[in-house]
């Protein structure tokens, strides 16, 4: 089969990309702005509704890359959608349009050297799984160990590469009409971390490598590289059986379960981040897998994190003084963390505190009900409100991969709707420092 006969790879093109985006913004703002003014007179009405979600999963889904990983990151904000729109959305998290066998054969034969037959005793022909990237087929080796096969959809660098172009355009533009508004250095860390991601030789070190950031967490669980059958853009791990993290939400587990997979995810975000420096940064719920002998599995490892010392010294201080109740000079260490503030020391501590006093709520509470949480809501509102001010204080741009994962990790909290003694399990956390 030709390399473009396959019409379910990602459009290539950096104006045929952005011409099918721009189509679907005009519908989505005509539909919004619809929505609004029907508020305005009264009527109940959603900010979007089903049919329009299911051609957002339609078009990203299509397009792949950089366009469906935004999609992933919107269908994890439970405050933006209705459960039935979220829904439609949460689709994207692992399903995406499958590239056809033909081509996924194709792609193992050009990076391993044989079709798939040769090379393992079974090879599902159906994807278990389609993502931005890449797409996962379930196969068996030779010696009889079950494992996943990612298999990289041709093409897909140079989409990515064209988003990312078209979207630097935007924020260039941004950048040079209001100063204060400059992302560059945002935007930069995330096209340099999203590029990475297409080098499954670099996910595979990354994986091997998340084992020490877990080791002393035994509830996790880390699959193992199958090095001889990875390469460049196949990468071969072992299969974890359970459910992702989307499907066993809606198995209506029990309070205690939710609460121990709750603590889990903690675990798995603040663990590595603190006893290692780096951490999981892409988390949507189709990434974490609850596993049948009950330990959370971990997926996914093309967008690990590694920070700088500075960065994870300061943080860790921070964090075990506020787990202690100690005072604390939020701006000396937010400075030494890597923030800059351009406005009163005395205004700048007030509202680093506040923003901290948000976030902080599980870590305060001995009983905290994650399915009311309000954390991410509550921020985005404090941040509107005050955006002039805020604009003053910015976070160094590795602090970008940061606040992705403990925002995500947030949205996954609330998705679980766990209550309990979370602030025993950030003392669980503070006490891996000891």
């Amino acid at each position: 089969m030709a390399a473009d006969s396959d019409d379910t790879l990602p459009p290539q093109g950096r104006f045929t990309r952005f011409r099918k985006l721009a189509g679907l913004s005009a519908q989505l703002g005509a539909e919004v702005l619809k929505s609004g003014a029907r508020r305005v007179v009264g009527q109940e009405q959603e900010l979007l509704s089903k049919g329009m979600a299911e051609k957002l999963v339609a078009t990203l889904g299509d397009l792949k890359g950089a366009a469906m990983k935004f999609g992933q990151a919107v269908s994890m904000d439970p405050d933006l959608m209705t459960p039935e729109v979220r829904q439609v959305l949460a689709r994207l998290q692992n399903q995406a349009p499958a590239m056809g066998y033909e081509t996924v054969a194709r792609v193992v034969r050009e990076e391993l050297g044989a079709p798939p037959e040769a090379l393992f005793r079974e090879f599902s022909r159906e994807p278990l799984a389609a993502a931005s990237l890449g797409q996962v087929h379930r196969a068996v080796l030779e010696d009889g160990r079950a494992v996943v096969v990612k298999v990289q959809y041709p093409g897909v660098g140079d989409s990515l590469l064209g988003d990312l172009d078209n979207v630097g355009l935007m924020v260039k533009t941004v950048s040079k009409a209001h100063k204060r508004m400059d992302g560059t250095a945002y935007f930069q860390e995330m096209r340099e971390e999203m590029l990475l991601e297409l080098d499954y030789r670099r996910e595979a070190r990354q994986c091997q490598g998340f084992v020490r950031g877990v080791a002393r967490l035994p509830d996790l669980k880390v699959p193992e590289v199958i090095e001889s059958r990875t390469s460049g853009r196949v990468l071969t791990l072992e299969l974890l059986e359970g459910l992702t993290l989307k499907d066993w939400v809606v198995t209506e587990p029990s309070a205690g379960e939710r609460f121990r997979v709750a603590r889990q995810l903690i675990r798995a975000i603040y663990g590595p981040f603190f006893c290692a420096g780096e951490i999981h940064a892409d988390p949507h719920p189709g990434n974490f897998m609850v596993m049948k002998d009950g330990r959370l599995g971990l997926l996914d490892f093309g967008s690990i994190k590694r920070f700088s010392e500075r960065f994870v010294d300061a943080n860790r201080i921070m964090f075990v003084q506020a787990m202690n109740k100690e005072p604390m000079d939020v701006l000396r260490l937010s400075r030494q963390v890597g923030f800059t503030v351009d406005m009163p020391d005395a205004e700048a501590e007030g509202l680093i505190r506040e923003m901290l006093a948000i976030v902080g709520r599980p870590m305060h509470q001995e009983a905290y009900d994650f399915a009311t949480c309000d954390i991410n809501r509550d921020m985005r509102r404090y941040v509107t409100q005050n955006a002039g001010s805020i604009l003053k204080i910015r976070p160094p741009a590795e602090g970008v991969m940061f606040f992705r994962s403990t925002g995500g990790l947030m949205h996954n909290l609330k998705l679980i709707g766990a209550r309990g003694d979370f602030r025993g399990v950030y003392m669980e956390v503070a006490g891996l420092l000891a």
